[in-house]
């Protein structure tokens, strides 16, 4: 799989840049998680992303692997009022996908 997007967290509200996946496999890693909570949001809309729809939280490290049969985006981070003290580095990657600023 090669990277989509990459981002390093240490403050509330700051999330990956969006990508879009269409119809197919996907990796997230989630690395120095240890007293915040990441969020995974998807969104349905076409063209720039702005509606956005919690569809997965993370309070360890983590390893996934996931799948979605649309053409939809995705994108993690921490919402405000859920950082702690760390710095959180959070991958996509994939190989049927694009990334968007």
């Amino acid at each position: 799989m090669s990277l989509l997007t990459e981002k390093t967290i240490s403050t509330q509200n700051t999330f990956t840049d969006p990508v879009k996946i269409q119809s197919s496999y996907f990796s997230l890693s989630i690395q120095g998680l240890t007293d915040s909570t990441v969020t995974v949001q998807k969104s349905y809309d076409t063209g720039t992303p702005t509606n956005w729809v919690d569809v997965d939280t993370f309070t360890i490290a983590s390893e996934e692997i996931g799948f979605d049969p649309e053409n939809v985006y995705y994108r993690a981070g921490i919402k405000t009022g859920h950082y702690g003290t760390d710095t959180v580095t959070i991958r996509f990657g994939g190989s049927d996908l694009s990334w968007m600023t």
